[in-house]
């Protein structure tokens, strides 16, 4: 009872977010010609997959973030672009984006599909590729077609950033992984099909942070940061 009512808290300040930007943007219709903020939080939904529990609405399917690392120079454009992938060719490159890598492999078994190359390595050659190039286009269009909310948030890489705490909390309220369903994916949610526990169990497209506890404080710095923007704008 106190998770879902700190998810129903969770969701309203989503909806405030909305309203805040404008409404959400599928990634497929974004470019670096929008006006990103530096550095922020991002959070997808997916067609199909909606609350059941925490009231009416889509679900949030996965949390992400970027320049977790001291020194990182990513910023959130650069991050969200990797997800995309390349509008020249359709296609992408699964092994800068974990998102991507986890859902071109779902597709794999729920397609029964033949890519035996499919996240071997960190590169790969230009043939290797080319021969991945028809999964990464499926791909892109999975992503592409989700739609994302994003928050800024100004601060400095590093692993013990506002957005690194945003993130995670962010995860651990959503993930189902060992506890009570909440908010649970949908019998037909490509999520079913990864090769990752953590995806399957968690009903998120993420795998850190799915099992940890989180800290219902992190929703008092997310409204926070929503209610600056409006003040900001």
């Amino acid at each position: 009872m106190e998770r879902r009512e700190h998810l129903v808290r969770f969701y309203s300040i989503l909806d405030k977010l909305e309203r805040e930007i404008g409404g959400a943007r599928e990634l497929a219709e974004c470019s670096g010609r929008i006006d990103w903020p530096k550095r922020g939080v991002y959070f997808f939904r997916e067609s199909g997959e909606d609350r059941s529990d925490s009231g009416q609405g889509p679900r949030i399917v996965r949390v992400g973030t970027h320049a977790l690392k001291d020194g990182s120079g990513t910023m959130l454009w650069t991050r969200l672009s990797q997800h995309k992938g390349q509008p020249s060719t359709g296609g992408g490159n699964h092994r800068g984006s974990i998102f991507r890598l986890i859902v071109g492999a779902a597709l794999i078994r729920r397609d029964e599909l033949d890519f035996p190359t499919w996240g071997h390595g960190s590169t790969a050659k230009g043939d290797v590729r080319g021969g991945e190039l028809t999964l990464e286009r499926q791909v892109s269009q999975s992503i592409g077609n989700m739609p994302f909310l994003w928050v800024p948030i100004f601060d400095d890489p590093g692993p013990e950033s506002r957005r690194g705490y945003i993130e995670r909390n962010a995860i651990a309220l959503l993930s189902n992984y060992d506890r009570p369903q909440l908010d649970p994916p949908s019998q037909a949610w490509l999520g079913h099909h990864s090769d990752r526990e953590r995806v399957r169990r968690s009903g998120l497209w993420n795998q850190n942070h799915v099992d940890e506890d989180f800290d219902p404080a992190f929703l008092d710095h997310l409204d926070q940061l929503v209610s600056a923007m409006k003040r900001d704008a």
